[in-house]
């Protein structure tokens, strides 16, 4: 007989989905308020806490670069938050590597808006490109770019006529990139990706 200590090992596929009940975002903001995950790094996506993988230097290198890059264009128009949470629906809370954000006091709570979300990915890219993005897209996201270190490339969703994201396009190192809310902010793919394994370093 297993001890009480001692986790009991079950086979998800014995659950049937059914009775599987969701985590809903108060629930998982009030469990944060109570310093119930002090020494763990997760996400709320879709009802259920996801664990964060450690970011390597290519990762936090593309982040601190997206950030420099949007940051100073955008210190009066918007605010550029980096790995801060999103408040996406009633069951999904994620931690994208960036987020632009209307202008506002968030200490209530988490913004509900972005005009641009960013995710940088490598081994997460199959999660990114598929279960964020429909998560992104439900919250009305303007826009949601996933660097893909694997390319190098962006990828890059758009809120189509219709109201959902539109087909994603890719980008490469030769292109340059300017959000849908700000098109004077150009970013330039070569200087963003230089480096990257494939990709050709900025003169």
């Amino acid at each position: 007989m297993a001890s009480a200590f001692e986790p009991v090992l079950v086979d998800p596929e014995l659950i049937a989905p059914d009775r599987v009940r969701p985590l809903r975002r108060a629930e998982y903001d009030h469990l944060v308020a109570a310093g119930l995950f002090e020494d763990e790094r997760l996400e709320l996506l879709a009802g259920r806490l996801v664990t964060m993988s450690p970011q390597g230097s290519p990762h936090a290198e593309l982040v601190t670069r997206l950030a420099a890059t949007l940051l100073p264009p955008l210190l009066d128009r918007a605010e550029v938050r980096v790995r801060l949470p999103f408040a996406a629906s009633d069951d999904s809370e994620p931690e994208p590597d960036l987020a632009v954000v209307p202008r506002g006091d968030y200490l209530a709570g988490h913004p509900e808006r972005a005009l641009l979300v960013v995710e940088v990915a490598a081994s997460s890219l199959p999660k990114d490109l598929a279960l964020k993005a429909a998560i992104y897209e439900a919250a009305a996201v303007d826009e949601y770019w996933v660097v893909d270190l694997t390319g190098p490339r962006v990828v890059v969703f758009r809120r189509g006529p219709g109201g959902g994201f539109a087909a994603p396009t890719a980008h490469g190192p030769g292109e340059a990139l300017a959000p849908l809310a700000f098109p004077d902010l150009q970013v330039a793919l070569a200087d963003l990706l230089a480096g990257v394994a494939g990709a050709p370093r900025a003169e």
